[in-house]
């Protein structure tokens, strides 16, 4: 590393031209990666209900379909609304009740029981088909055009369209995010440098780092929304303490050393010697997402693994280069740091270090309580505003016409008419069914098979398939409707063993059922990778254990606090905040572990802490709310639930974990002292 840190501090000014270059490759791969919208299609591609949307896209064009609400019933008119609709690019097929009667037929004359089902209220139901998926940029198109040809953006329900209303609530709110992420920083940083121009430098250096990695995810192909939105955030949360590092190690050098290069040289090499451990923990809690079976997970650790490492080289790099560059500028605009130096909170810790311990044993109990109760929800126009066109069309959908969640079942061609009659008995025998549409059906309400259109019946049987719609009355992600597809799933497989459920309920139970396996996995594979590298870091056996029981101690109190206060948490953000709040805040007890091991080789355990406190605390703080800062504005701003919720956890977190790290990990390491020496490498001879 020293003739790096040496090349890096004589070619300082080269360094910063070809980071500036490096920009614009980087902006034009953030701009041109796709953002992803549709959480389902995170879903593993080996599962039947995956399969099923690939036959209904490739074998029968329905990649994905909406219902319209028009006030339009006259027949005619009717046919006039689908011929518009059907020049949109994107649609597929068209289909409502004067498709079937044709303009000969009067209303008067179908059954009305029949008759209800496709209008109420004044209002017609129509059944619009799209060729490709869900969250493909076709059907979305295809969607904003539909609104505008209906007149009424509210009218128009489906999955697509609360995706298009996700994408484009989550684009407004985008810069907003940054701005606010920025703002708060520059507050904490104004009271905790030394120099009024400093966080600026420190924002800028993330800045480069958070661009570069948004411009390299052009190689992943496409990122979900989720991760766009919280990648700067977090990279910002979690790097800045680096930055902040590498500023005091140079400041410290230059009292020291001739001159600045020569300081920023040994600057450089502390600071590479003292991060490298923390952010391998930091990248190790990330790419834990990676064990997640729903690939969001991979989506969002890749992308912030990678943004660490952009943050680390920057830091190293970049950021050595602006200091020396612009020194004279930093040096003029010095002040005194206002920033507290925390001594009654040291004093605390050492002073009343067992009756913190035994608070700490008294609060394990309502936290791991709590955070094994936090309620969680998976139906995914939950996290939105009930305002958006989304979620009115689809209440309006549910309250008018009572369609709550329509299912699909793919069934062989093939099935004998005896069968598939005694099918559709027992499926309208389940509890909460409201009704099975098939070819068939249509035929019961007077209307011959030869009589119907060849393009409608083609939607129904293929070569290979026949479909089947069942229209469920309980609610998408409710146990009721969880429960009622496996029953659905096992009367069709009774008659047909291939027969596939699909639709966005069946597609919303998978999620339910990975999302628990996943939400174990994580945890347990965060923890194992993360204790490995603290054994390898702190050369101790009992260290990592006590690190990891603090640290989970302040993810368990921090989902607690969301069950005590009865907030019902999106289900990614109960996934995924215990491992990003344990990789990216276990720094700060590595920091102060590390720190007392050293001084305990020289003194005695209380003037350890003692020496251990003063130079950690404000370091711990200073980091913690730089974390705290970067996500607590997205925490209040986003309307978006999936995301503000993931913000709002990480800015409590962040805090949470500083008043254990601070508090209770001093009293662990005073109380297990003889342990701890014994069992760590280098430290038998610990002064007595």
């Amino acid at each position: 590393m020293k003739k790096s840190a040496r090349w890096i501090a004589n070619h300082s000014f080269l360094i910063v031209i070809i980071s500036c270059l490096l920009l614009i490759p980087a902006a034009y791969g953030a701009i041109n990666t796709k953002i992803n919208y549709d959480i389902l299609s995170y879903l593993p591609k080996d599962i039947e209900t995956i399969e099923g949307q690939d036959i209904l896209t490739n074998e029968f064009g329905i990649g994905a379909f909406s219902f319209i609400m028009t006030t339009e019933k006259d027949n005619l008119n009717l046919i006039k609304l689908e011929r518009k609709i059907k020049q949109i690019d994107g649609v597929n097929q068209v289909l409502s009740i004067a498709d079937l009667t044709d303009t000969s037929i009067p209303m008067s004359m179908i059954p009305e029981d029949i008759l209800e089902k496709v209008y109420q209220n004044d209002q017609t139901l129509i059944l619009v088909t799209f060729k490709d998926a869900i969250s493909d940029e076709n059907t979305m198109n295809a969607i904003e055009d539909l609104r505008i040809v209906v007149d009424d953006a509210s009218k128009v329900s489906g999955m697509t369209s609360m995706v298009l209303d996700t994408m484009n609530i989550s684009n407004e709110e985008m810069v907003a995010y940054i701005i606010l992420a920025v703002v708060f920083c520059i507050i904490v940083l104004m009271f905790a440098t030394d120099s009024y121009l400093i966080p600026f430098f420190l924002l800028g250096n993330i800045g480069f780092a958070i661009i570069y990695n948004l411009g390299t995810n052009i190689f992943l192909g496409q990122i979900s929304y989720i991760t766009q939105a919280i990648t700067a955030v977090l990279q910002l949360g979690v790097t800045m303490d680096f930055s902040i590092f590498l500023y005091h190690k140079y400041e410290q050098q230059k009292e020291k050393q001739k001159n600045k290069k020569l300081a920023m040289e040994e600057a450089i090499k502390e600071t590479f010697s003292s991060i490298i451990g923390s952010s391998l923990t930091t990248i190790a809690g990330f790419l834990s997402l990676c064990a997640m079976s729903l690939t969001l997970g991979s989506d969002i650790g890749i992308v912030m693994a990678k943004g660490v490492i952009c943050g680390l080289i920057c830091v190293l790099t970049l950021f050595p280069a602006l200091l020396l560059v612009f020194d004279k500028y930093l040096e003029k605009t010095k002040h005194k740091v206002i920033f507290p130096k925390f001594k009654k909170l040291q004093e605390i810790a050492i002073k009343f270090y067992k009756p913190i311990l035994i608070i700490f044993l008294i609060l394990a109990i309502p936290a791991c309580i709590g955070n094994n109760r936090v309620e969680v929800y998976y139906k995914l126009d939950e996290s939105l505003p009930e305002t958006l066109p989304s979620r009115i069309a689809n209440k309006n959908l549910a309250n008018d016409f009572n369609i709550i969640s329509p299912e699909i079942i793919l069934m062989d061609k093939n099935m004998n008419l005896n069968d598939k009659q005694k099918l559709i008995t027992e499926l309208e025998e389940l509890d909460g069914i409201d009704n099975v549409l098939s070819l068939s059906s249509i035929e019961k309400i007077g209307i011959p098979l030869s009589m119907i259109p060849e393009e409608i019946s083609n939607n129904f049987e293929n070569d290979n398939y026949q479909l089947m719609l069942v229209n469920s009355q309980f609610e998408i992600a409710s146990n009721e409707l969880n429960e009622q597809i496996g029953k659905i799933s096992d009367i069709v497989k009774k008659y047909d063993n291939n027969a596939i459920v699909a639709g966005e309920g069946a597609l919303t139970k998978d999620l339910v059922e990975i999302a628990d396996h996943d939400f174990l996995m994580v945890n347990y594979f965060s923890i194992i990778i993360i204790f490995i590298l603290m054994l390898i870091v702190l050369k101790s056996v009992s260290l990592p254990i006590i690190l990891v029981i603090v640290i989970e101690f302040a993810i368990f109190a921090n989902m607690a606090i969301a069950y005590f206060t009865g907030v019902k948490l999106p289900f990614i953000a109960s996934i995924v905040v215990g491992t990003i709040q344990l990789g990216a805040t276990i720094d700060y007890a590595i920091l102060m572990s590390t720190t007392y091991l050293e001084e305990r080789k020289i003194k005695n355990k209380n003037n350890a802490m003692i020496t251990t406190l003063e130079k950690t605390v404000p370091s711990i703080i200073v980091s913690a709310l730089c974390f705290f800062a970067a996500t607590f504005g997205v925490a209040v701003y986003s309307k978006i639930d999936m995301i503000g919720s993931i913000c709002n956890l990480l800015s409590r977190g962040a805090i949470i974990s500083m008043f254990v790290v601070t508090l209770v990990l001093p009293a662990f390491l005073l109380l297990l002292d003889s342990i701890i020496i014994k069992t760590t490498y280098g430290m038998k001879e610990g002064k007595k």
